[in-house]
């Protein structure tokens, strides 16, 4: 049985949508294509009537900053990513989880808003994107919208976006300032392309001290159902400087937030909430050796 009929490869958002609707919830849309044709081909998901392919939509394509707002495309590779200068000096947490996808075939053809639309909890570049506090236009027949990105995981696996009739465009968020940094670690079986054990990224902006927190956002995954928030440790942290005691807190605060498992593919729990307290000081250290400098070089990128 063939796992799909047609194959489109429109050249606009507007064409895509129409390509969409022709077949009422039962086309897909396809970029890398990593994870889909591999649910098709395992019988993980059923055959499809047509895949929409959106590599050729220019604007899907586009790593661009206006003002202090970055907007990267849907159909952008993890590889491109990586690749931006851009985005390593003002968003390098993004920089860091998508240089660690993979293999670098995996991340030459992956696409970030594959990453996204797939909504898994240990998803690397929806763990940067959730601390970036990132929002997604999502377009449909009626027009295009933004929204939180935290709005659109549902649970493993599960996306408000409806992938049959509906389309990730891009995605948005602030550059980091002269007083913010933003970093992504990760911990993993030492297999290379393996399931990562736990990831996380951090922003932080501090006051005019540079040690100060004036903001901060930490997300981690898989703690959960979806991409955590640890809102809790991030209302401890602000207005305190950065030492050890006080990251056993934030530690402690998340370890409580999170909800975490023992998953056979994974690891234990009790293994995961020793990794949490590492990620913490992992992610700051990086952080504060970042504040102040010209230019940052992102750490990790292209190793499993």
């Amino acid at each position: 049985m063939a796992l799909w009929e047609k194959y489109h490869l429109p050249e606009s958002v507007e064409a895509a949508l129409i390509e969409l609707s022709r077949y009422e919830g039962n086309a897909r849309v396809i970029a890398g294509g990593t994870d889909l044709l591999l649910e098709l081909q395992q019988g993980r998901k059923p055959p499809v009537a047509a895949l929409v392919d959106i590599t050729r939509i220019p604007e899907l394509r586009e790593i661009r900053q206006h003002s202090d707002l970055i907007t990267v495309g849907a159909a952008v590779t993890h590889t491109e990513i990586v690749a931006s200068t851009l985005l390593a000096q003002r968003a390098t947490c993004l920089v860091e989880s998508c240089g660690v996808i993979g293999g670098p075939q995996v991340r030459n053809v992956a696409t970030l808003g594959g990453n996204v639309a797939h909504a898994l909890p240990a998803g690397d570049g929806t763990i940067s994107l959730v601390a970036l506090a990132a929002e997604v236009e999502v377009a449909t027949a009626a027009g295009r919208k933004w929204h939180p990105i935290r709005s659109l995981f549902q649970g493993p696996g599960r996306s408000a976006v409806d992938q049959g009739r509906e389309l990730i465009t891009r995605f948005r968020f602030r550059a980091t300032g002269s007083h913010a940094g933003t970093a992504f670690k990760r911990i993993m079986r030492p297999q290379g392309v393996a399931l990562p054990i736990m990831g996380m990224a951090v922003w932080v902006e501090f006051d005019n001290d540079y040690e100060t927190v004036a903001d901060v956002r930490i997300a981690v995954g898989p703690a959960g159902p979806t991409p955590m928030r640890a809102t809790e440790a991030e209302a401890y942290l602000r207005g305190k400087r950065v030492h050890d005691e006080v990251l056993q807190e934030v530690s402690r605060h998340t370890i409580a937030q999170a909800r975490l498992r023992t998953s056979k593919h994974r690891a234990t729990r009790s293994y995961r909430v020793e990794l949490i307290d590492v990620l913490v000081r992992r992610n700051f250290e990086a952080i504060c050796r970042r504040i102040g400098q010209t230019e940052v070089v992102p750490e990790g990128v292209g190793w499993a």
